[in-house]
């Protein structure tokens, strides 16, 4: 697991649009980088959401927000469309993005046991170390959680 202070894995995949998005373009400026599980489902949208209606907020703070998933980029273009979504949003269908910022791992749901996405929050700040961890994402405040930690 990566941690405070550790220098951010740069990383390069497709956003929704089919751009490429990599953590070095964002040098100069903090990046909230977020994983999440699964676009359309009801905690991904309500995270998105938050970040999404507080997008402006989150600028004038200084932040880029970045989402990560494993989905494809035309699931990825729907859930950014649908909701009106107005930052990138990887699909890292490999998942090397994910696994190298830690946020693939097992995860437990009705007493099942699987391997998933962990639904983590990284603060980059503007010369790329991690300034802060979220492992305990309120789903529905989380832009929120974010300007709490802002340093």
């Amino acid at each position: 697991m990566l941690k405070i202070g550790d220098k951010a894995p740069d990383f390069t995949g497709i956003d929704q649009n089919g751009n490429p998005i990599s953590l070095k373009d964002f040098r100069g400026r903090k990046v909230v980088l977020y994983f999440y599980p699964k676009a359309n489902t009801p905690g991904c949208t309500a995270e998105a959401c938050s970040l999404n209606d507080n997008l402006e907020h989150l600028k004038t703070k200084g932040y880029e927000i970045i989402g990560v998933s494993a989905d494809n980029v035309k699931a990825q273009k729907n859930f950014a469309e649908k909701y009106h979504l107005n930052f990138p949003l990887i699909a890292d269908t490999e998942k090397n993005i994910i696994k190298s910022y830690g946020a693939w791992g097992k995860k437990k749901r009705y007493g099942k046991e699987y391997e998933g996405i962990m639904r983590y929050t990284f603060l980059i700040s503007e010369d790329g170390l991690i300034q802060n961890i979220i492992t305990q994402v309120d789903t529905k405040n989380h832009a929120s959680q974010i300007l709490e930690k802002d340093l």
